[in-house]
């Protein structure tokens, strides 16, 4: 069989995988097209583009977390650190934008370090280390920026959240470009196969003689590397930094990955359904946006997609619940 064949062989594996959410996706963009003139254009399209773009890159990262069967709520605080200190170093440091960003990034890596430490070596629930080092990241961002907005108008920094390249916008080739290593990694090295033996089954893992600890380190710096690139990205489209950048941001990212398919128990799931999870959760959002919906009832529109996205995992996990209780009343 040829690489033609094997690439087509996935491409409709893909597809069956996620047929569910690809038909919801449909459905809702049509509904969007008729509901509003101002949806299907292709302003809005790259509009959207723009807005998926950094929870593009916490999904990704999130993805390989809840592979691991583990969760990272710090990701939201590490846009702000890495964010407002990348800004700082370039406008109040006058630093070179390149090494800005580095240091920005390297900073936002820090953080996935520590968590990855403390999950890897300890029996501390990753929800309980990276809820930490949220509000530690927040703390950080807000004592940095003494609680100000820093303006950011550098062309050189601006570019990665206005620029275009031929035309289109350049979050479409980092969207691209992180798709294609995400997918790399999992799906063709010895170190995604790691990944989801962890997640499957820890102890299995272990006897297998897979080093769990190293696995877990790495996913999680993996995780701060990203969503501190995210943050270089919200600095470069907003033209500032502030300590309540990424707020709320991890919840968005959960949702787009469990309704991708990944599974809350790790072992299971894929980025093609992860990109398709935040394509939706764009779409909504945008929509809901063009539609002039209140804020607020699009904050419940949101709680109510992460509260479906973790019911469906619950019924993949466990089938119909209504079904295992009235087995267990016969019983």
């Amino acid at each position: 069989m040829n690489k033609k064949d094997n690439s087509g062989l996935a491409v409709v594996r893909m597809l069956k995988e996620n047929i569910g959410i690809i038909v919801g996706l449909v459905i809702l963009c049509v509904g969007l097209s008729f509901a509003t003139d101002s949806f299907a254009t292709v302003t809005n399209f790259f509009n959207v583009v723009r807005q998926i773009c950094i929870n593009l890159f916490l999904a990704c990262g999130m993805t390989f977390i809840i592979l691991l069967g583990g969760i990272d709520l710090s990701v939201g605080s590490v846009i702000a650190v890495s964010g407002c200190i990348s800004a700082g170093m370039a406008t109040w440091n006058g630093l070179p934008v390149a090494v800005s960003i580095l240091i920005g990034v390297f900073f936002g890596c820090l953080v996935g370090l520590l968590n990855g430490l403390i999950v890897s070596t300890t029996t501390i629930p990753a929800f309980i280390v990276t809820l930490a080092t949220m509000n530690i990241g927040r703390g950080i961002a807000r004592i940095y920026t003494n609680a100000q907005t820093i303006s950011v108008m550098q062309p050189a920094y601006t570019f990665w959240g206005k620029g275009k390249i031929f035309g289109i916008p350049v979050q479409l080739y980092l969207i691209v470009l992180i798709i294609l290593l995400c997918s790399f990694i999992l799906n063709r090295t010895q170190l995604g196969k790691h990944i989801y033996a962890t997640g499957g089954n820890k102890t299995a893992a272990q006897y297998a003689g897979i080093n769990t600890k190293k696995v877990t380190l790495f996913v999680f710096i993996f995780s701060g590397f990203l969503a501190s690139l995210a943050g270089v990205l919200t600095v470069g489209r907003t033209f500032s930094a502030t300590m309540v950048m990424g707020q709320s941001a991890e919840m968005d990212a959960i949702a787009a990955v469990v309704l991708g398919g990944t599974s809350m128990s790790g072992g299971k799931g894929s980025i093609s359904g992860t990109v398709i999870g935040v394509i939706i959760i764009g779409v909504l959002n945008n929509g809901m946006n063009l539609l002039g919906i209140d804020s607020s009832w699009q904050y419940v529109v949101q709680g109510i997609v992460i509260l479906l996205a973790v019911y469906i995992d619950f019924i993949r996990s466990n089938g119909n619940p209504l079904a295992v209780f009235m087995k267990r009343e016969k019983a």
